[in-house]
Formats: C-alpha cells, structure tokens, sequence
C-alpha cells in the first residue's frame, strides 16, 4: 500500500495530466451559457402586490424586459395619470414593455387604507398593470429598489415620477410628474427600449 503523502502526490499529478490532455478541447468548447443580462440587481427583491396577500418576486417579473417604473398616490393632482399609464400598457405590453406602479405616502397623497387605495387604481381607472403595496420611494427609509434608481438618476420629486428602465436594468431616461403618459418623449423613449 502507498504511503498517504505519496498517494495525494500521484493523484495531483494525475489530475494535472488530465487537465493538459483535455486544455484544447476546453479552449475550443463554447463558453458557459451567461445569463441574459437583466435588472437583477436592480429588482432583486420581493414585494407585496397593492392590497393582497401575494408577494411577487421583482427579478422573476421584471427581469432582462423593458419596465415602466412610476410612484404613485391615489389623492395627488397627477392621480389622473393612471388612466393614461393604463392607456400605455395595454398599447406596449404585447412588444414587451412591463409597467410597475409603486405605491408611496412620502408626499402624503397616498390613502391611508390600502383598500381605498386598490380602488382608486383598479375601480375607477380600470389599472390592471403591476401595482405594489405602500414603500418609500425616497430619503434615508426609502426601498432599495428607489436607493438603486436614485444612484442611477435622481429621486422622484414628486408622485407620478416615471422611470425607463432598460433590459439590462439600466435608467435610460426619467420623467417629472409633468410629463404625462402621452407625452411624445416618453413614447419615443419606450420605442428605443423595446
């Protein structure tokens, strides 16, 4: 029987041969499947649906698609956009583009009852895109999620801020509330990313 150094000795030398009789086979062999590039980082999180139960994990939903990202309220003077953000994800869904709806009380607009909340967005404008419960959208308590855009772009200002996120989960263009879902820059910015 050989002595327990010397065994590990011949198996290390043996693994070293293997390697270098297989080397130009392993150079020519493709490289490992990458992973689509997507906004993992960015949506590597899980959040609860507005006024559910169900919790929906952001990097499965979302991930290497176009998205939509806004922050909402349901008693702000810009709250009408949801008929027209509505307007836009039945217009682009089928070519890709995802809309997420992010509910946030930070500008103290938001219902205090989610089911007053859920009401606003799915009775009264119809929403059936993605909408989230309550989170911070800004400042030192605010999401992870909004941390990342911010660092990417700026913080929302106000409610009905709207963030284009790229497949690479990417910022490629922010606008104010102002800037209405109509708007022929959003329009042609979705374009671009689709």
């Amino acid at each position: 029987m050989m002595p327990a150094r010397r065994r590990a000795s011949v198996l290390a030398s043996l693994a070293v041969a293997a390697l270098a009789a297989h080397a130009p086979a392993l150079a020519q062999a493709p490289a490992a499947v990458q992973q689509t590039p997507s906004q993992a980082p960015l949506f590597d999180h899980q959040l609860r649906r507005l006024h559910s139960e169900e919790t929906v994990d952001l990097a499965q939903r979302f991930g290497g698609q176009p998205v939509l990202v806004v922050n909402t309220a349901s008693h702000c003077g810009f709250t009408g956009q949801f008929e027209g953000l509505e307007a836009l994800h039945q217009q682009y869904k089928d070519k890709g583009l995802k809309l997420a709806g992010f509910s946030s009380d930070d500008f103290k607009q938001e219902a205090k009852d989610e089911a007053e909340a859920a009401e606003v967005c799915f009775v009264n404008f119809g929403v059936s895109f993605d909408m989230f419960a309550p989170i911070h959208v800004r400042g030192p308590n605010a999401h992870p999620l909004f941390r990342e855009i911010a660092r990417q772009s700026e913080a929302p200002r106000w409610n009905f801020h709207k963030y284009l996120i790229d497949r690479n989960g990417k910022v490629v263009a922010a606008f104010p509330s102002r800037v209405t879902p109509d708007a022929p820059e959003l329009r042609k910015a979705i374009e671009k990313v689709l």
